[in-house]
């Protein structure tokens, strides 16, 4: 906390905070379409209509934990140091499914299925693109060659090009847009349960994968990437 504070200010951070933690606790028991500010405030023993002041809906604190775990997943990408593109590509991957594995309940709030009555506002919109963007830099550092493209895609590509100020042509962008989503494809598949019975532990399929995807972006893989399976410390 910052040394300026004043007292009042270090003690509503301090609430604020265990707000949102007993919110994860209750997300991880009950789940999102459940959470409660009620319930929250009973289990901190404070009254109902004082935590009002601090979330003022439901909605409230959903997006400010949405927030949170999407900052906490773009912190993670973003930390991985920059080497060669085909090493950054697989030292991300690893990060984010590391990320994912030890964050459930997190990672599901965010890429789970839709909270019934809940809207996500403009404000999870940055947070939610630290990700992207760092495959975009990823990218970048590569030099990818364009490809042809149907032309409302290219036109569609093209413009999110340049809103985010990116060099790439719009061909790689739309690779990197088909791995970005496989990747996290891959990850709902393997915290949700859907590779039990065929790739479970998902390690060496996740390796392989993202093998693959790094050479259908044009990543030549590098002997000195790291290795996924230990970077998760499966």
């Amino acid at each position: 906390m910052g040394a300026g504070q004043t007292a009042r200010e270090r003690a509503r951070a301090e609430l604020t905070s265990a707000i949102k933690d007993e919110a994860r606790r209750q997300l991880a028991t009950d789940g999102p379409s459940q959470l409660s500010l009620r319930a929250v405030a009973r289990a901190l023993g404070m009254a109902s209509s004082a935590i009002y002041r601090y979330f003022p809906s439901r909605d409230d604190l959903l997006t400010a934990l949405i927030i949170d775990a999407y900052d906490a997943l773009g912190a993670a990408v973003e930390a991985v140091e920059p080497d060669e593109p085909a090493a950054w590509w697989h030292a991300v991957c690893a990060a984010a499914r590391a990320w994912a594995l030890a964050n459930r309940h997190e990672y599901e709030l965010i890429f789970g299925s839709p909270i019934p009555g809940y809207r996500a506002p403009v404000d999870t919109v940055a947070p939610a693109a630290r990700v992207p963007l760092t495959l975009v830099r990823v990218a970048e550092a590569a030099d990818l060659a364009d490809e042809d493209l149907p032309e409302a895609l290219r036109a569609q590509l093209t413009q999110v090009l340049a809103g985010i100020g990116s060099t790439l042509p719009p061909g790689a962008m739309a690779r990197l847009m088909t791995a970005w989503t496989q990747l996290f494809g891959m990850l709902s598949f393997e915290l949700f349960g859907q590779l039990v019975g065929s790739a479970d532990p998902a390690d060496h399929f996740f390796a392989h994968a993202v093998d693959d995807m790094a050479r259908f972006l044009g990543l030549h893989p590098a002997a000195n990437r790291p290795n996924v399976s230990h970077a998760i410390g499966s």
